[in-house]
């Protein structure tokens, strides 16, 4: 029998299982779960959403735990990538896969890092700026006002078209002269 994520939040500590649990009662089972992760495909606006047993202490922009990571498709210009890092040290770049994915306690927050990604990658805002607007809006949630880069992910799709497989520097000659200097050595 399956085990179901009850059983396993149960296990949980409670930082990371009471992130999980907001998860589960917004999308329901995961497509797959282990003793230390969860994962659902395709839960509304996200390529995957994944809640972990690890947590992460963080103090941006006031201390929390970091235990749900959100995954959309997007491809980020190298030279965007130090940028993001400064802007939010739970903001994941994966430039080969053509992903970002924020993790923070929750998918709302996660949708707020995302949402200001693009800002910054697009020059909408500069990192100050966002991290700015981040706090801003972070305290708009706790007095009820309105939230609209939480709300919803403003990120327009980007298709199959994110990944970025980089450039090939080394050919098949060269590939080969090595092998055959390494025999020549005596190494396999």
């Amino acid at each position: 029998m399956a085990q179901k994520a009850s059983e396993l939040l149960q296990r949980w500590p409670e930082e990371s299982r009471e992130a999980a649990q907001l998860v589960v009662d917004q999308y329901g089972e995961p497509d797959e779960i282990t003793d230390f992760q969860m994962v659902w495909h395709r839960p509304g606006p996200w390529k995957r959403i994944v809640a972990s047993r690890t947590f992460y202490p963080h103090d941006f922009p006031t201390p929390h735990i970091d235990s749900v990571e959100s995954f959309i498709d997007y491809r980020v210009p190298p030279e965007k990538v130090s940028e993001l890092a400064a802007f939010d040290g739970s903001v994941v770049v994966e430039r080969t896969a053509g992903e970002v994915s924020a993790r923070c306690h929750d998918e709302q927050a996660n949708a707020l890092a995302l949402n200001l990604v693009h800002d910054i990658v697009t020059g909408a805002k500069n990192v100050e700026e966002a991290r700015a607007y981040y706090a801003k809006e972070f305290l708009d949630f706790r007095r009820g006002l309105p939230t609209p880069y939480m709300e919803k992910l403003r990120v327009p799709p980007q298709g199959d078209q994110t990944a970025d497989p980089d450039e090939r520097v080394l050919s098949d000659a060269d590939l080969e002269a090595a092998v055959q200097e390494g025999e020549r050595r005596g190494k396999p």
